[in-house]
């Protein structure tokens, strides 16, 4: 049996040259989109998730500082971003810790950037928003998600859950 443990340690690279070293990340949250069902054969009001259908994904960079990199990727254009991070595990049947990589890929656009404060001997905590057009996430360079909203594509666990709809409007990829 398999207990996770902590993220060890991570890069965040735009473009394939390291980016960022000091900085927190805020994955995006996935939240299906949902219609509320009322009328004749309902009991009253049933919400319902809709198949492949998103809300809007926001990144969250955490700075310690305005550093360059920040500033950098307040400019109003598209951002490549991959997020290499490694985990551990502890593994109870061979007793021993099991290291991991994580791999997240990211096209995104800013959408906003805070300075943060300024105060003797202390961190600036300034930030950076960023809207979400492409999220993938990569266990141990397997895909485990691709969320593509402009494409209507979103792969969970192997299955696109947008490929019946894609199908529905006549298009084949």
């Amino acid at each position: 049996m398999i207990h996770p443990e902590a993220y060890l340690d991570f890069f965040v690279y735009e473009d394939g040259v390291t980016l960022i070293g000091v900085a927190q990340v805020t994955l995006p949250d996935i939240s299906f989109m949902s219609a509320s069902l009322t009328g004749a054969g309902v009991g009253g009001t049933v919400e319902t998730p809709l198949a492949g259908m998103l809300e809007a994904m926001t990144l969250t960079l955490s700075f310690k500082s305005v550093t360059d990199s920040a500033v950098d990727l307040a400019s109003p254009k598209k951002h490549n971003l991959t997020i290499r991070a490694a985990g551990q595990d502890w593994d109870t049947v061979n007793v021993d810790k099991v290291i991991w990589a994580d791999k997240y890929e990211f096209v995104v656009f800013p959408k906003k950037m805070t300075g943060g404060t300024i105060a003797p001997a202390a961190q600036s905590d300034a930030s950076g928003e960023y809207a979400v057009y492409y999220y993938a996430g990569y266990k141990d360079d397997e895909k485990r998600f691709e969320i593509d909203q402009f494409n209507q594509i979103c792969i969970i666990d192997g299955v696109d859950h947008m490929a019946a709809v894609r199908k529905a409007m006549g298009r084949t990829s």
